[in-house]
């Protein structure tokens, strides 16, 4: 055992995410600017908020590039925190060495785990000095089952008959203090015996049938008496200490499992939320408590102290800036950054952080301009999804929101990589706009946004395709899922943008009390659930802003 530790950097990372129901431009870009954190020495991963839609999952087996895991919240949990960790210890080791152990590194608790490192007890210091102090039985070690290895190692003895397999003292400890002709009535077989350098005293231990012999102040046994203990398989052991200290010294041998605390034990997985076990480390009042993994393997110990120096999960958000889009838990993780290409939104911060918001198609273009502003050529593999990402983000350079800046970006990725923008554009959109298998509420949320405008909490969904027929089928069964949506209170109007990359225009499918929004926005005139919008493509710059000024 190596003691304690304080586990310092224990989730040392940044991660890097897009939006909730995420889009092929916000997972290339996390994936490519966790690579050029990286590329720059900065600890950084990618994580997703969402499932990957169809295209996304095109352009990532395209680049042969992994999808990120999954991101749920960022509340603070247990293994975010600098929790102590104990070596844990087997339940054999004895007491005077679990003392030992808290003595020299200044801690008061021991896990004691069986030989697959599970959690089986706890042993304090009080657990040790409570039962030491109460223990007046001299036949602790056979009710113990003290090993031999224990009180060679606390009695610093020396092993001069038999052997551990040997070993089977069932009775008390007792010291022969008496004559041989005394020694009668006070030892029985299977009694471990104190002696001094009377050989008649040894002989006669070993007749009544001690099962262990102690020789106090290094005294050696006579071959004779070696002889008969070997015959009558006795142990027999030399200690250094008088006679006094052995007789002390000897219960501390006894095995922590004896005096562990083996029920009721609470303890916390290490990824539980700080905020689930806050309450009960105030109700319970323990010094510290075990911290073990899904297999119940020991990670540490945990007191009240650790939760006052927290450390939050840090953050960089990149394609968004509101907290209805964010990952859950965003009040208790550190934002270092955002990088964005939309209106700015409602997060806030308790610190200056890195803000780039830049009216741009793609943030995929802004990650790209970081590479090459740092002198950095991205790999093949990322230079292509973040051209994908572009493509995808600015419907092939035809929506209102492409600039110059995102098809020079696209075309010096392009050469990167090696794909003609055409060919793949049209391979990617035809990947992405399929819509076999898929639900109603799987089609709505393939790429969701929510927006608070004014008074009124509205859900635009978006579907890029090139045959936006496909469709029709399913229209009747889209719109009832949405009407139950708003029904249920959570948006006052709900839209599905259906573009059609080649005609360059959306129909509109909608939901809600609100659809006045649309009317007025859009200056139509609504029936049936849809609308067909000629040149509507940009969600973020042709829809958001016109149902705005509607709502004002």
């Amino acid at each position: 055992m190596r003691g304690i530790k304080e586990v310092k950097n224990l989730k040392n990372v940044i991660y890097i995410t897009g939006h909730k129901n995420p889009d092929t431009d916000s997972i290339c870009a996390a994936i490519a600017y966790a690579e050029l954190k990286r590329r720059l020495g900065i600890n950084a991963e990618a994580r997703r908020l969402g499932e990957i839609n169809r295209e996304t999952e095109f352009v990532l087996d395209y680049f042969n590039v992994p999808v990120p895991e999954i991101l749920t919240t960022v509340k603070t949990q247990v293994s975010d925190l600098d929790i102590d960790v104990v070596n844990p210890a087997s339940p054999d080791i004895s007491i005077r060495t679990a003392w030992m152990i808290m003595q020299k590194n200044n801690i008061k608790v021991i896990p004691v785990v069986d030989e697959y490192d599970r959690l089986i007890g706890i042993v304090t210091l009080s657990d040790i000095t409570n039962k030491y102090l109460n223990i007046m039985e001299s036949g602790i070690i056979a009710s113990s089952k003290t090993p031999l290895r224990n009180i060679i190692e606390t009695l610093n003895a020396r092993l001069l008959c038999g052997s551990p397999e040997s070993f089977n003292v069932t009775g008390k400890v007792v010291i022969a203090a008496m004559t041989p002709d005394e020694m009668d009535p006070f030892i029985e077989h299977g009694d471990v015996v104190i002696a001094g350098n009377r050989k008649d005293s040894q002989l006669k231990a070993l007749e009544l049938g001690a099962g262990c012999i102690i020789l106090t102040c290094g005294c050696e046994a006579d071959k004779d008496v070696l002889d008969v203990a070997g015959e009558k398989n006795c142990v027999i052991l030399t200690t250094p200490n008088d006679t006094f200290t052995a007789a002390m010294l000897i219960n501390q041998s006894i095995p922590i499992g004896y005096v562990m605390s083996s029920k009721d034990i609470i303890s916390f997985n290490i990824d539980d939320f700080v905020d689930d076990i806050k309450d009960k480390m105030l109700q319970t009042r323990f010094r510290s408590y075990p911290v073990v993994d899904d297999n119940n393997r020991v990670k540490g110990f945990i007191s009240r102290y650790h939760l006052i120096s927290r450390r939050k999960k840090r953050l960089i958000l990149l394609d968004h800036n509101e907290v209805n889009q964010t990952v859950d838990g965003i009040d208790q993780a550190e934002i270092l950054e955002v990088i964005d290409h939309h209106k700015v939104g409602d997060i806030q911060t308790k610190n200056p952080i890195y803000f780039r918001n830049e009216p741009l198609g793609s943030t995929s273009t802004i990650i790209s301009n970081l590479y090459f502003e740092n002198g950095i050529r991205p790999s093949r593999n990322i230079a292509g999804i973040l051209c994908a990402a572009i493509i995808s983000d600015t419907l092939k350079f035809k929506s209102p929101t492409c600039t110059y800046a995102d098809i020079a970006a696209a075309k010096r990725l392009a050469s990167f990589c090696g794909i003609d923008i055409d060919k793949f554009a049209n391979a990617m959109f035809k990947a992405g706009s399929s819509l076999k298998g898929k639900t109603p509420k799987e089609i709505l949320g393939n790429d969701f946004k929510s927006f608070n405008i004014g008074k009124y909490k509205i859900g635009i969904g978006q579907i890029n395709t090139m045959d936006a027929e496909s469709i029709h089928e399913m229209r009747h069964e889209i719109i009832s899922f949405m009407e139950e949506t708003c029904d249920s209170g959570d948006y006052n109007l709900l839209m599905l943008l259906v573009t059609d990359i080649l005609k360059e225009g959306s129909e509109v499918l909608y939901a809600g009390k609100e659809q006045w929004l649309i009317e007025k926005a859009f200056n139509v005139e609504l029936k049936n659930g849809c609308v067909y919008l000629p040149g509507i493509v940009s969600r973020k710059k042709q829809v958001v802003p016109l149902l705005s000024g509607a709502a004002e």
